[in-house]
């Protein structure tokens, strides 16, 4: 897994509550065994008009917003269904890390064991965020988690808290396999003494 410690990148707002992992990645396109490829298929009813064609107002396919890896949500984003296939499609779209005022819980879970990295602010500096970003027209911001800080175009910064565990594995760039080797010679002599 990637090691996230700082991200200066695009940020592309997204100002929709209750962002379901259907709405993420629609259930036909998770027949793939592998990761890769899904991010073409992200936001796919947001992003394409049933003809194919490119839904020109969708944050993501304009200018800047196209590079963007980085997403301000609203809340309850990842909710619904347990599919990690939402996280795949972010994360090979390019997507580093969401900021919204809440998660859905499995999602949450996912994105953690496939570096990506989530923060959680209050509504109000959600919206603020979203707002400056077309504002700032689409400068980037640094997210800093080993400061656990993002500082924005502005020379602004606003400080986050990040789960100190997940902090851990996200910076290390540990996943659920690298966690467990990292005991593999108390696992040894545990299985030697049985």
């Amino acid at each position: 897994m990637e090691r996230f410690t700082r991200l200066t990148a695009v940020a592309a707002p997204l100002p929709l509550t209750n962002v379901d992992t259907d709405m993420i990645i629609p259930a036909h396109f998770m027949k793939a065994l592998t990761r890769g490829g899904l991010g073409r298929h992200l936001f796919q009813e947001l992003r394409y008009a049933p003809d194919g064609s490119e839904r020109a107002d969708f944050i993501l396919n304009r200018g800047p917003t196209r590079q963007a890896r980085i997403l301000i949500a609203d809340r309850n984003f990842g909710c619904g269904s347990s599919r990690e296939h939402a996280v795949w499609a972010l994360a090979d779209f390019g997507i580093r890390c969401v900021i919204a005022p809440s998660f859905g819980d499995i999602f949450s879970n996912n994105a953690r064991k496939n570096g990506l990295l989530l923060i959680r602010l209050p509504d109000e500096i959600c919206a603020q965020l979203r707002a400056g970003a077309a504002l700032a027209q689409y400068a980037p911001m640094t997210i800093d988690l080993v400061e656990q800080r993002i500082t924005l175009a502005s020379g602004a910064e606003i400080p986050f808290i990040v789960d100190p565990h997940d902090r851990h594995t996200l910076m290390d760039g540990l996943d659920d396999i690298d966690r467990t080797m990292r005991h593999e010679g108390a696992i040894t002599r545990f299985e030697e003494r049985i």
